[in-house]
Parts: C-alpha cells; sequence; structure tokens
C-alpha cells in the first residue's frame, strides 16, 4: 500500500517546496497552500495542547487522590492518638474508682451490722454522691463497664485469674465471680474484666 503523500515519489511538501517558487502572494493556490500549512501547525498544536492537559489531569486527579489519602491517614492517626491520651489517663483513675466502689460496699456492710451514726451516714452519702459523679463522667467519656459475672468468658474482654469446679447447673466456661471490673473505651478495651471461670 503507498503512502498517499508519496504518489510518484513525490511528497506534498516536495510539492509545495518546487510549487511555491513559481507563486506570487497573491496567487490562490499560494493562499490555499500556506492556510493548509498553518492548518497543519495549529493540528499539531492542538494535538499537543490536548496531550498536555490529559496529563495535567491525570496528575492533579493523581494528587487528589494522594491528598485524600494523605488526609484519611492523618484522621485515621489523629483519632487513634486521642484514644491512645485518652486511655492513658482514664486507666490509673480506674482504680480510684474502683476503691471508691469498695469503700461504699465497706459502709453499706457496715451500715446494716450495726446502728450508724448520723455523721456516719452523712459521711457514706456523700461518698455515694461523688462515685455517681465520677461514673457520670467516666460515662460521658465514653467508658463503658464490661459485663462478666454469668456470661460466657470471652479472652476479647476477660482475663481468667483463676478456674473452679462448675457449681450444678452452671456451663462449664462460664463466669462465675468477677475480681475486678473491666472497662471499655468505645469499642476498645481500655482494662480487662479480672474473673474466676468455671472449669
Amino acid at each position: 500500500m503507498t503512502d498517499p503523500d508519496d504518489a510518484d515519489g513525490f511528497r506534498a511538501d516536495d510539492v509545495r517546496d518546487h510549487l511555491r517558487p513559481t507563486m506570487t502572494n497573491e496567487d490562490p493556490a499560494d493562499v490555499a497552500v500556506t492556510a493548509v500549512d498553518e492548518l497543519a501547525d495549529q493540528a499539531g498544536e492542538l494535538d499537543r495542547l490536548r496531550s498536555e492537559a490529559a496529563e495535567l489531569q491525570d496528575q492533579m486527579l493523581r494528587r487528589a487522590a494522594e491528598f485524600q489519602n494523605y488526609r484519611r491517614r492523618a484522621e485515621s492517626d489523629r483519632a487513634d492518638a486521642e484514644r491512645r491520651g485518652k486511655a492513658a489517663v482514664l486507666l490509673p483513675t480506674l482504680d480510684v474508682f474502683d476503691d471508691l466502689r469498695r469503700s461504699l460496699d465497706a459502709a453499706e456492710t457496715a451500715a446494716t451490722q450495726e446502728t450508724a451514726a448520723p455523721a456516719f451516714e452523712a459521711l457514706q452519702e456523700g461518698v455515694e454522691l461523688v462515685y455517681r459523679k465520677f461514673e457520670s463522667a467516666l460515662a460521658s467519656l465514653g467508658v463503658a463497664r464490661i459485663d462478666a459475672a454469668g456470661r460466657p468468658f470471652d479472652e476479647n474482654e476477660h482475663e481468667a485469674i483463676l478456674q473452679q469446679p462448675a457449681p450444678e447447673g452452671t456451663a462449664p466456661g462460664t463466669i462465675l465471680t468477677e475480681v475486678q471490673p473491666g472497662y471499655r473505651l468505645g469499642d476498645r478495651v481500655l482494662r480487662h474484666a479480672r474473673v474466676i471461670v468455671a472449669q
């Protein structure tokens, strides 16, 4: 198959170059040849600009995707850092919270065994009020107690410190007693519940 520009061994550029010296500036053929040359140059420039525009659009889309990924990673890292920071602050306060609960339990036991003085009852009510506020503050931060006693043992939430023979009618692997309560912060375990499990 022959090239359309290569009829009888001549190319279109060769024909133009051969005819141009014989044409005048006002010759319609010269004007037409010049217009065709300009259109060809413009078409080439247009193709080049389209290619550049497509390349720039591709680069822009890639940069936008990279930025979106970076932003997601940064938000995730920030949220993780916030959770770790909260956990670092809250974990030591849980022991104080547990001690406060044990104090209330002891006060209730003492109150049932002997006649409590009015000052003792007022102190007990004050400690109970502080405990409720503490509990409310922990809840507002997203801290929730992990259910344990009577539930099946779950190593993701519970830490078995002892196993005992299962009482009659109790399935093996059931939590018999909660020794220390566990807490979660959102969907993450802040502290595992320490429990005694039925064998």
